[in-house]
């Protein structure tokens, strides 16, 4: 066996059957055959990434008219049960690929989530749209994992940043759409639509799923089935990350930051999540997440650049709305479009990332590149004011899109180049695990600061239209407009100050997300794939399995 050269000690799997391509030809990087299946497969996949990105961008333009229509208050719930969906069940949704299979756990996740949208429609109060949004989080959470695990049994490492691109790009053309379509369909009194239409496109991706997603199982007893599930692994998770998120979603909003109500849950949420990471390393047989028996300092940087990109992502999705609508008296569907610069860069310069680093097999020049242009951008973005240029509020997107377009692509090789291809799933379920707890703590982090600078600093004459006294943000938009002057730029430029301290704590956690990179090591872009998954029609290959011993 020709081992894997690297700056690292390679890992050492025990009995592991793996396909492995010794010499680094065409074949060797261009992984399977990429015939009309595989294609039809990987556009399913992209169709779903598409799906999510959607909903999740869609909803904070349309947010302003449906808090309106529903008479509620609870607007970042709104946000953090979609994103504490889409995330609680995530390590469980891993595991259960390996037990049940691919195929019914993603069409399970299409079901969820076209049934939370069926109820985010008819919802005739805000608890009830809420409770759909966290059904369409459940769906969400379990598609993109299905994703990242998929790709893993199709595509080698060394090609992925091409297909990882196709993701983000996806999920860019999603982005960039969604505040539109959001916008629009509010301004025309149909948000509802917002969430019917993406049932006609869930009964079309199941379509394309049940006849071109024939992906491997490999048989086990059902007694064997449920000897690997981590049923207390799995209850400590989803209860620390739900206590996390009533933690972050209370502070500063209906509760003091100092208060108990506040400062319970986020302690208890946290401290359970420090106990499931020891639970798993030395306690769970087998655990939910066997990576972290594994984890150096490179793959552990890769889940934190993760993390950090998410948080950074999320804040820009939901809160560079704010800023055009409630400071350039721009409408739901006018922001949706000023933030093509940010949907559309992301996506250029991730598949633009992911094809380097096919090309070349290093992933470290462009994660550097890629954190100093999210640092520069964030730190651009605490520039803007009320009356800063609409020419400047989009070119900044692009600097700061292209840093987080690099890091959405790249933050996932560190991780599976310090792995065994056998491990990749549930590598890949801690991955989208991360992201989308990144994404809880940008949408309700952002959501809270913005809340309290606007409760301190508005007029208190303005502020008396709102007897509810919280989550006065997205209430307030809607009335700017018809504000008389000066008093109108007086609010509009309490915005914009708000907005900065928003940014300004961006810029800091990008700058925390750069520190993290640093010590990273250039690990070989391994060309293995895992035979006991991937496609069912394939024929069988020549090329001999090896079995790594450790």
């Amino acid at each position: 066996m020709q081992s894997l050269p690297s700056t690292e000690p390679s890992p050492k799997p025990s009995d592991l059957s793996v396909h492995k391509i010794p010499q680094e030809t065409d074949e060797a990087l261009n992984g399977v055959p990429k015939d009309w299946k595989f294609w039809c497969i990987i556009f399913s996949l992209a169709l779903s990434v598409l799906l999510t990105a959607v909903e999740f961008t869609a909803i904070g333009a349309a947010l302003p008219t449906i808090i309106r229509d529903l008479k509620g208050v609870q607007f970042i719930w709104v946000g953090s049960a979609y994103a504490l969906g889409s995330t609680a069940l995530v390590p469980l949704c891993g595991g259960l690929t390996q037990i049940i299979g691919r195929r019914p756990i993603m069409l399970s996740a299409i079901f969820l989530f076209a049934l939370g949208s069926t109820i985010c429609g008819a919802a005739s109060s805000m608890n009830m749209l809420i409770a759909g949004r966290s059904v369409q989080g459940l769906g969400a959470g379990a598609i993109t994992s299905s994703v990242q695990i998929m790709l893993s049994d199709l595509v080698t490492l060394r090609e992925r940043g091409t297909f990882s691109g196709l993701m983000a790009l996806s999920w860019a053309v999603g982005g960039g759409v969604g505040p539109v379509i959001g916008g629009s369909l509010a301004q025309s009194g149909n948000w509802r639509w917002l969430f019917y239409l993406n049932l006609p496109i869930c009964a079309f991706n199941a379509t394309l799923v049940l006849l071109f997603m024939r992906l491997k199982t490999p048989y086990a007893t059902l007694k064997e089935k449920l000897s690997r599930m981590d049923f207390i692994g799995n209850i400590l998770i989803t209860g620390s990350t739900t206590s996390t998120v009533i933690g972050l979603t209370w502070g500063g909003v209906q509760f003091a930051w100092s208060s108990a109500s506040v400062l319970v849950p986020l302690i208890i949420g946290l401290i359970g999540l420090g106990s499931f990471v020891i639970y798993e390393i030395y306690l769970c047989k087998p655990p939910v997440v066997p990576i972290l028996f594994r984890l150096n300092w490179t793959g552990t940087s890769g889940y934190l650049q993760n993390f950090v990109m998410a948080v950074v992502l999320a804040s820009l999705s939901y809160w560079y709305a704010v800023f055009f609508e409630a400071c350039k008296d721009k409408s739901p569907t006018g922001a949706g479009v000023d933030l093509f610069g940010l949907s559309y860069s992301i996506s250029l310069i991730a598949i633009v990332a992911g094809v380097a680093v096919k090309k070349t097999g290093k992933y470290l020049i462009p994660t550097y590149i890629g954190w100093v242009l999210m640092v520069v951008g964030a730190g651009l973005l605490t520039t803007l004011r009320a009356d800063t240029s609409i020419a400047k509020s989009v070119g900044f997107q692009l600097v700061i899109g292209g840093g987080v377009g690099i890091i959405y692509v790249v933050s996932l090789f560190p991780i599976l180049a310090s792995i065994p291809v056998t491990h990749s799933a549930p590598a890949m379920a801690l991955y989208v695990f991360s992201r989308n707890f990144g994404y809880i703590w940008g949408v309700t982090v952002g959501g809270a600061i913005l809340q309290n600078e606007l409760k301190g600093k508005l007029p208190a004459s303005f502020l008396a239209q709102f007897p509810q006294g919280v989550e006065i943000a997205f209430a307030t938009i809607p009335i700017i407009p018809t504000l008389e002057q000066p008093f109108k730029d007086q609010v509009r430029n309490t915005f914009g100050e708000a907005l900065k301290v928003v940014w300004q704590v961006v810029l800091g956690i990008a700058c925390a997300g750069f520190l993290s990179s640093l010590g990273m090591r250039q690990l070989e872009l391994h060309t293995n794939i895992d035979e006991d998954w991937g496609r069912r029609d394939m024929p069988p290959t020549d090329r001999r399995p090896i079995i790594l011993k450790a």
